[in-house]
């Protein structure tokens, strides 16, 4: 084992990955939570889905840990559960089995583009700063969601939306889960965001918001049946054949494809992994991930993706694939407390939204605001997901204007031929939806 990892070469040992393992682990496990929560609003079984977050979590971070030998965990993504249950399935109301079936193909897509090396020519053709855009977009809608999810704000006759009732329970309780997350963070505790529930979920129990629990049944249990969700991506393969699940699967890619490759560069570089500025075996990386979300679709869960809170267990001395093994196995012993589920109301798990959020607008940061040309399109992307309550519309209006505003400029020839397709794609896109 010490081998095949490599501990002497990387001066690491079987303590130090065990603890960067715990670490990852305690600084996602909000997913577990969140992913049912988020899912469960189109219509999908809370339970089947608290199983399927943590079996395709666990196999997905197996992969990375044994096949490509990094320190990175997997689980189902934030911004794309919430585009797979705000859009796909509420705003679009396509059926969650179809949306499924729209992840499976993604991910094959992921693993053909991987497996051919494509993917090095799709990721390039898209414009450093959509990507940057794309990112921060998604924060502010899932911070967004987290603000409604917890009533501070609410839709309004007059002005559309306005802030909520601040001295309701439950929206109390919320804000009192983001003051601690936040201080908690600010602290740099790691596992802040989860700790944050669990403290506000304690609150919660004191002030009466949340029925404790009364014995050990009411904290672990059986593991939830799958038979609601398994296997119904493959049974609805047949679906996907429309201009709009075109325009969802690219969405599914696109995001997996910017959340992989800036994860990988993210936590590499931390862990000072990278050889001459480039990310060995990163193939073995991306063709884990695409696997991770082909398998976590069969379970019955939107896209399975790197997580960036992997950073956290490199801090903690994480260097080899030992360390994501024990976080899988951490999410495996998870899976018998599902009981959990009936006290993490949206209460609980908006806070954690609302700071997701913010830490993923951080990108804002790099975009060339002051070339109008990249600053328009990308301004257009971030603001229209929220606004728009999805994230392909925003992604499409701003992939419409960076040829518009690059032929201007006359910068055709800065223009990849990949981007001209979608603009043609995303045009149909909005034809057909109107």
């Amino acid at each position: 084992m010490k081998k095949y990892f490599q501990f002497e070469e990387l001066g690491t040992n079987y303590r130090q990955e065990s603890m960067a393992g715990l670490t990852t682990f305690l600084a996602m496990a909000y997913i577990l939570f969140v992913n049912p929560d988020m899912l469960s609003a189109a219509g999908m079984d809370q339970g089947a889905v608290f199983t399927a977050t943590a079996l395709a979590a666990a196999l997905g971070t197996l992969i990375m840990g044994v096949f490509a030998k990094y320190p990175i965990a997997l689980a189902p993504g934030m911004g794309l559960n919430a585009f797979f249950a705000f859009t796909v399935g509420i705003a679009w109301e396509i059926p969650w089995e179809t949306a499924l079936a729209g992840v499976l193909v993604s991910g094959i897509i992921f693993i053909f583009l991987t497996v051919t090396g494509l993917r090095e020519k799709v990721i390039n053709a898209i414009p450093v700063n959509l990507k940057l855009a794309v990112g921060a977009g998604i924060g502010l809608f899932i911070a967004f969601i987290g603000f409604q999810n917890a009533g501070i704000i609410v839709g309004d006759d007059a002005t559309l939306l306005a802030l909520g009732d601040l001295t309701a329970g439950p929206t109390l309780l919320a804000v009192f889960g983001v003051f601690v997350t936040v201080i908690l963070l600010a602290a740099n505790v790691k596992g802040g965001v989860f700790y944050g529930m669990i403290i506000t979920a304690i609150a919660g129990m004191v002030v009466g918001q949340i029925d404790p629990p009364t014995g050990l049944g009411d904290i672990v249990g059986p593991v939830p049946s799958l038979a609601p969700t398994f296997g119904q991506a493959f049974l609805h393969m047949g679906d996907i054949f429309t201009i709009q699940m075109l325009v969802v699967i690219l969405t599914f890619l696109f995001v997996d494809f910017f959340d992989t490759a800036g994860t990988l560069v993210a936590v590499a570089s931390k862990a000072g992994l990278m050889k001459d500025n480039k990310l060995p075996r990163a193939g073995r990386a991306l063709f884990s991930d695409s696997a991770a979300t082909v398998v976590g679709a069969g379970l019955g869960t939107s896209t399975t993706t790197s997580f960036v809170e992997s950073t956290t267990g490199v801090s903690a001395g994480g260097r080899t694939g030992f360390a994501s093994i024990v976080t899988a196995a951490l999410f495996l012993l998870a899976l018998i407390f599902s009981p959990l589920l009936g006290m993490v109301t949206s209460s609980v798990t908006a806070p954690a939204l609302i700071i997701v959020g913010v830490l993923m607008c951080s990108s804002l940061k790099d975009i060339e605001w002051d070339q109008f040309e990249v600053a328009v399109p990308a301004f257009l992307t971030v603001i229209s997901m929220p606004l728009a309550y999805s994230i392909a519309t925003g992604i499409a209006i701003g992939f419409v204007f960076y040829p518009v505003t690059m032929v201007v400029k006359g910068k055709v020839k800065e223009i990849n031929p990949i981007m001209w397709l979608l603009f043609v794609i995303f045009i149909l896109y909005f034809v057909f939806l109107a």
